[in-house]
């Protein structure tokens, strides 16, 4: 099944950047205009200026943000701001973060896997992608032939023995790196290379399918770049470099695997299908209403965000409207998913929360279509309860709809049936940071 393989990385050289923290980053995908900005700041050498440049209306064919990372890859390669690893390694990793006031770690390994169509049924995705964001992240790796970035994928083992052994050996050793990050979370990383643990590691994956968490955009991009490559060189063998990709792999079991809901902002509405909402919704729902008054706001909101998560098992939606001082909890009435959509939709995607959420409310209710759905002036995206509802309360958006996350189950029942999710259902928290690892091609 999955071909996974130790490799030579490229990392930061710790004697010219003394603080790991100054120069990694999140994936490009999470950075905000403002962030960009900051992490420019951080450091000379951090990591943005090769993910994520900035972009001037000078900018031409031949001087634009990829050709100026290649620029700076090149002249940190020169001033060994950036070395490569001599022997190849497996990089296990452990992130220690908050979750509910705990301190919650997430073991993972980076490695090379082996490019798969997803035809092939070895390396599923579970989202949808856009083909404007594969675009930009192809022409920076034509420019620089580099993974900056590990996708991150899981696979099942049920009970951890592939993490726990590459644990017993890393754990007596001092890390190769140990550092806090920009949002507090603690980074630990250790080079496996002995040849019999290495084996062991290719081995076990053998016999897994690798589901994508996270980097649909890049692994596709991944293969569109070798095909490229393959068309612009005749000696192309199944050893180049271009057949592989660097992920960062997780087992679906790992106590630290964590999937926060992503809720939807809606903007753009006219004022009489705001109005007219609730009393539409309750052809499809059983409605809560929880009001609330000023002094009364934080009592509501939390009796309000106490039912919504009691109730995950069934299929619940939170809403808040602009101007409307009543939390709204909407339950799923029986059969009506049946009745609508029986052969129009796979069974395992006609419960989830966010296909409720998008046939039923915003297509049949709010009467949005597909191209306002792909609209990011109309709907936008908030992994945060608090700023999402607050977005509605303080009149930012109309309408804002308040998820459950998708259980790791159905994300396995989904991929394994070769399924597709809609875009932004789920959202694998802490992200995988950039910068740790890279993987040259």
């Amino acid at each position: 099944m999955a071909k996974v393989l130790p490799f030579r990385g490229i990392l930061y050289n710790t004697q010219k950047v003394r603080n790991l923290s100054d120069v990694v980053t999140p994936p490009y995908d999470v950075i905000s205009r403002q962030e960009q900005h900051a992490f420019y700041e951080r450091h000379p050498q951090n990591l943005i200026r090769l993910i994520l440049g900035k972009t001037t209306e000078n900018d031409t064919v031949n001087n634009n943000c990829y050709t100026r990372a290649s620029d700076f890859l090149n002249n940190w390669f020169s001033e060994n701001i950036l070395e490569q690893d001599t022997t190849p390694a497996f990089y296990l990793t452990a992130l220690d973060f908050s979750l509910e006031n705990k301190i919650v770690t997430r073991y993972g390994v980076i490695a090379l896997v082996a490019l798969e169509p997803f035809k092939n049924g070895v390396i599923l995705p579970h989202e949808s992608t856009f083909s404007k964001v594969k675009m930009g992240r192809l022409a920076l790796m034509k420019s620089c032939h580099t993974n900056f970035s590990p996708i991150f994928s899981l696979y099942s083992d049920s009970k951890n023995i592939i993490i726990d052994k590459l644990k017993s050996l890393a754990l007596k050793q001092t890390p190769s790196m140990d550092f806090t990050d920009y949002d507090s979370y603690r980074h630990r990383l250790w080079r496996i290379t002995d040849l019999d643990s290495c084996g062991y590691i290719s081995n076990a994956m053998e016999k897994k399918r690798l589901f994508i968490a996270d980097g649909h955009h890049r692994y596709e991009t991944a293969l569109d770049y070798k095909d490229w490559i393959a068309s612009n060189n005749p000696d192309f063998k199944n050893d180049h470099p271009a057949n592989y990709v660097m992920m960062y792999l997780s087992s679906m079991e790992d106590d630290g695997l964590v999937i926060l809901p992503t809720h939807r902002l809606v903007n753009g509405l006219k004022s009489l299908t705001t109005s007219s909402f609730i009393n539409k919704a309750e052809n499809y729902f059983d409605i809560l209403a929880i009001p609330f008054k000023g002094s009364d706001f934080e009592s509501a909101q939390a009796k309000f965000i106490s039912i919504l998560q009691s109730n995950a098992s069934k299929n619940i939606i939170g809403v808040v409207m602009k101007d409307s001082m009543n939390f709204y909890l909407l339950t799923l009435k029986s059969g009506i998913m049946e009745r609508r959509f029986s052969n129009k939709l796979p069974e395992a995607l006609k419960y989830l929360d966010v296909t409720i959420l998008t046939r039923l409310i915003f297509m049949e209710i709010l009467g949005l279509d597909n191209s306002k759905l792909d609209n990011a002036s109309i709907i936008t995206y908030s992994s945060s309860k608090k700023e999402a509802i607050e977005a509605a309360v303080s009149g930012e958006c109309d309408i804002s709809f308040i998820l459950n996350p998708t259980k790791i189950e159905q994300v396995r029942n989904i991929a394994k049936k070769g399924l597709v999710l809609p875009k932004k259902t789920t959202y694998f928290y802490p992200k995988v940071i950039t910068g740790l690892v890279m993987n040259y091609l």
